[in-house]
């Protein structure tokens, strides 16, 4: 699978929108190869854990961010569960899951409901290894200061605003795969 011929068919035009996406996207996959490169002992599937990176932010362009060119009309924590209906309609569930669960450190049904997040009420916490993986390399990069990796402080801050077991989860991440 060709994770470029994907992103092409949903973003056909050489615009800012895809600039942001694919350096976005290939910043997030360099990072998860070299988790793999460094913990080999996690057997991780580094092909998988390519395409899947470059995939996990396919459902931006149907939310409304104009600070990143994207005029959908959903909220943008919508994107995730936005791609993940994608990638199904492509025939690719497990790229699915890490679009799915990549947002935050992963969003348990519980934080859902107790935040009122205009998502489906289902579990939407990375499972495998390759989904905490990539989970945990996006937070690294944001799609606003693309030339830049965040410090694991300032990344661990972005995950404030959703609660203590998103925290949580990525310590976790931080003691397994740094």
């Amino acid at each position: 699978m060709n994770p470029i011929h994907i992103i092409d068919k949903y973003y056909p035009v050489e615009n800012e929108l895809k600039h942001i996406l694919l350096t976005h996207s290939h910043s997030v996959a360099d990072k998860a190869l070299l988790i793999a490169d460094h913990h080999p002992e996690l057997v991780l599937d580094k092909e998988f854990l390519y395409e899947a990176a470059m995939l996990h932010d396919l459902g931006i362009f149907l939310t409304d961010a104009d600070g990143i060119y994207c005029f959908g009309d959903k909220p943008y924590i919508c994107h995730g569960y936005l791609g993940a209906d994608l990638m199904r309609e492509e025939g690719y569930p497990r790229h699915a899951l890490v679009c799915e669960r990549h947002t935050g450190a992963g969003l348990s049904l519980e934080e859902i409901i107790a935040q009122g997040l205009p998502v489906p009420h289902r579990e939407m916490v990375p499972v495998s290894l390759e989904e905490q993986v990539i989970c945990f390399a996006d937070k690294f990069y944001s799609k606003t200061r693309l030339d830049k990796e965040k410090s694991v402080e300032k990344a661990r801050r972005s995950l404030e605003r959703y609660g203590d077991a998103g925290l949580q989860r990525f310590d976790c991440w931080c003691e397994q795969f740094l």
